[in-house]
């Protein structure tokens, strides 16, 4: 078995962890929130695309609102 995925997937966290760089934190939280509402959405309705969608958008408004103190 190759380790090609691996590296890819290591690779790939590491370009969307460094994107995130220069956002603010509620931009960070908005795009955690909504990553999060996805998969949630998606497990909930058996993988409906409405579902993803919907729990996409619930996330990211949630995350929007959310504050560190």
């Amino acid at each position: 078995m190759s380790n090609k995925p691996k590296l890819f997937a290591a690779i790939l966290a590491a370009l969307s962890l460094s994107a995130c760089a220069g956002m603010s934190q509620r931009d960070a939280n908005t795009i955690t929130g909504a990553a999060i509402g996805g998969i949630a959405g998606s497990i909930l309705t058996g993988g409906s695309g409405v579902g993803t969608v919907g729990g996409a958008a619930v996330g990211g408004v949630i995350g929007n609102q959310i504050r560190r103190r």
